[in-house]
């Protein structure tokens, strides 16, 4: 592989019975080595895009680059890493960002619209291990993402975790608590309404800073141009077609609990997740007893909880307080393959 490369994956699948011609792009860092057992897979969060490191096209840095690179916590001289978009990717209207959903064309020609088929967190499992097929990777080294990214990586835990013998669920919750299921979730589809994109990016930004981050970020910068930037590519559609995606979040819908612990236990999954302190999107005790029950169980996990000024979004700006913990599960040894 190239040391920087664009791909797409092209697939044609069925969600909830409708046959979808499915294209996401994806790009990756590094080389994969000979015995191709380097492969990292980065899940990019509720706004964010396949290109994870490196610099974007106005040259400020891409939304994970600090992690990401020669040397970085996720080490590309190290490393083969690979970023997916999402279906019905939030920033559609970006020219690099290929993906497919409602605001793309259907087979007819005419827009998705309201016929874009529902799909899951399952269905997002599907498509990623489609790309694992596509790169010749038996297994991930590990699965790694902030926010929504860790909601995916906590699915290949439950769904595969043979598959992805370190994961790192960052920012994140093993569930879908009450601030996500009965405030910001139908708060984001009554302000679309009324506001549409400007409105939801505003809530979307005041979740993801609350007010204390607001006032660190925009006390003398002007929040009207962040804004802009924002809205520049992102597609209200796709907005809210990814928080379906988030009401679709249901780990013991896929097995208990302790079902769970018992299958991360015998397959020897190394587990990191972060929170921070003052999270409006995910309160730190949602994960904390998650912890302390997988522990009790027998789980390698290890729990890191962080304090930053800018709640959720220390998990894209503030990265330093979790990338050691991060280059650490890298770093862990895991036991060999015997069954895939």
């Amino acid at each position: 592989m190239q040391a920087t490369e664009n791909l797409v994956l092209e697939r044609t699948v069925t969600l909830s019975g409708v046959t979808v011609p499915m294209r996401l792009g994806a790009q990756s860092w590094g080389r994969l080595n000979a015995a191709r057992d380097n492969a990292v897979l980065v899940c990019h969060h509720y706004t964010g895009i396949m290109r994870a490191a490196g610099r974007n096209p106005d040259g400020t840095p891409a939304w994970w680059d600090a992690m990401i690179g020669p040397g970085k916590a996720i080490d590309t001289d190290r490393y083969f890493v690979v970023c997916l978009n999402t279906p019905g990717n939030v920033q559609s209207n970006d020219p690099s960002v290929v993906t497919t959903g409602p605001d793309t064309l259907a087979p007819d020609g005419q827009r998705w619209g309201g016929r874009f088929p529902a799909w899951n967190f399952v269905d997002l499992h599907g498509l990623q291990r489609e790309l694992m097929g596509d790169l010749g990777v038996p297994r991930w080294h590990a699965v790694v993402g902030p926010s929504l990214g860790g909601m995916q990586a906590l699915h290949w835990a439950a769904l595969t975790p043979e598959l992805a013998p370190r994961v790192a669920a960052l920012i994140t919750s093993p569930r879908l608590g009450p601030v996500l299921r009965d405030l910001f979730l139908p708060l984001l589809r009554d302000v679309s309404q009324s506001g549409g994109l400007e409105g939801a990016l505003r809530l979307i930004t005041f979740f993801g800073l609350g007010g204390d981050g607001a006032q660190h970020l925009f006390h003398t910068a002007s929040f009207d141009a962040y804004l802009r930037a924002r809205a520049g590519t992102a597609s209200l559609a796709h907005t809210l077609e990814i928080g379906k995606l988030v009401s679709t979040y249901d780990l013991q819908g896929i097995a208990p609990q302790g079902e769970l612990f018992a299958n991360w236990r015998k397959s020897g999954l190394h587990l990191l997740t972060v929170n921070v302190l003052g999270d409006q999107f995910f309160p730190v005790a949602e994960m904390r007893d998650f912890a302390q029950a997988s522990r009790a169980a027998g789980v390698n996990h290890t729990h890191v909880e962080v304090n930053s000024v800018l709640g959720h979004l220390a998990a894209l700006m503030e990265t330093g307080k979790f990338a050691p913990h991060v280059q650490a599960l890298l770093e862990t040894p895991v036991p060999e393959v015997t069954h895939v």
